[in-house]
């Protein structure tokens, strides 16, 4: 019961949103190499199924490993970040100059330095997603009450025990917040690599059907690359679920707004 009263409304959205796609392809509203109607979209992903399941999994693997490495890198960024000041003014700057580059003028030099290979789109990824790993993990860690750390450090933990058991914890809420953010990001970035070299993926296949005029082949490969995207975050949600059911967010019926 709770997945179908979380489902049926945007279920029901998308729906309104196809029934209006379908009326203004069907009256010729719009020519059909702009928007093409939902059943050639559909008629594309029955007939085309194994070559765009071949090509969705070529991104979502690269999704996979920039997502895990911008974790694992920009979590351990953000606890360099908070337990050292030194670290905090050398590093911090940086990041930022990293975050305000335009990607996709990165991609080119980095398929000189790397090739055509898997290399440059995880990079990719891992330079898109990172950055709001490294700003959720370092507010999530200096959120913790101050009187817990000092409760602790009166108590004799030392300061792996006091990380492992109050700040870490007390920072996931933050944290996976920013994780959810970075795995949509990771897709952008797995994709935009694809479009600057790559022979495979679904970046590969949308500017090939750009290319050639095929809206309906255009249009399936954004279906899939948006699906890609709501599977990780569901994904995402389901491990902040299990993480922390403590938290004020996971409570039900819990009311977000004051009206």
């Amino acid at each position: 019961m709770k997945v179908v009263e979380a489902v049926w409304r945007p279920a029901l959205v998308l729906v309104g949103l196809v029934v209006i796609w379908w009326f203004v392809t069907a009256q010729e509203y719009v020519a059909a190499y702009l928007v093409p109607p939902p059943a050639d979209v559909l008629d594309v992903l029955i007939t085309e199924r194994a070559d765009l399941a071949r090509h969705t999994w070529v991104t979502t693997y690269e999704t996979l490993l920039g997502f895990i490495l911008a974790a694992v890198i920009g979590i351990a960024m953000a606890v360099l970040i908070v337990y050292s000041k030194t670290l905090e003014k050398s590093l911090y700057p940086i990041i930022l100059f990293a975050q305000v580059i335009p990607k996709i003028a990165i991609a080119p030099i980095l398929v000189v330095w790397f090739g055509f290979g898997l290399q440059p789109k995880v990079i990719l990824a891992v330079l898109i997603a990172f950055f709001p790993v490294v700003v959720s993990g370092v507010a999530g860690l200096r959120s913790v009450d101050p009187e817990l750390l000092d409760l602790s450090a009166t108590m004799g933990a030392s300061r792996w025990k006091t990380f492992r058991k109050i700040r870490f914890p007390g920072a996931l809420p933050q944290l996976m917040s920013g994780l959810k953010v970075a795995v949509t990001l990771a897709v952008v970035g797995a994709v935009v690599g694809e479009f600057v070299g790559a022979q495979e993926g679904l970046g590969f296949v949308l500017l090939g059907a750009s290319g050639n005029l095929n809206s309906a082949l255009l249009f399936a490969d954004l279906f899939l690359m948006s699906a890609i995207g709501i599977v990780l975050f569901v994904a995402v949600e389901v491990a902040e679920a299990l993480l922390i059911p403590w938290h004020a967010s996971r409570r039900d019926g819990l009311a977000l707004t004051t009206t």
